[in-house]
């Protein structure tokens, strides 16, 4: 990967997060039972949350880095 800059590579690691909650979920439909809906709320929705979290971290100090002189 090349180098980029720190913005642009938070936003990645949010966004290979967020798509690893989304392989979870669409794995969690293929299962039957209460097992496959604990991994669901669990781990997929910890993933997405932590991913939504990030990117919104990785926004908000990228604004207060280009506002200091």
């Amino acid at each position: 990967m090349l180098k980029a800059n720190p913005l642009e590579r938070r936003l990645q690691i949010a966004g290979v997060i967020l798509i690893l909650g989304l392989i979870v979920q669409a794995l969690c439909l293929f299962s039957h039972g209460a097992v496959g809906f604990l991994v669901f709320t669990g781990l997929a929705g910890s993933l997405i949350l932590l991913g939504v979290l990030l990117y919104l971290l990785a926004l908000l100090r990228s604004e207060s880095q280009e506002k200091k002189p």
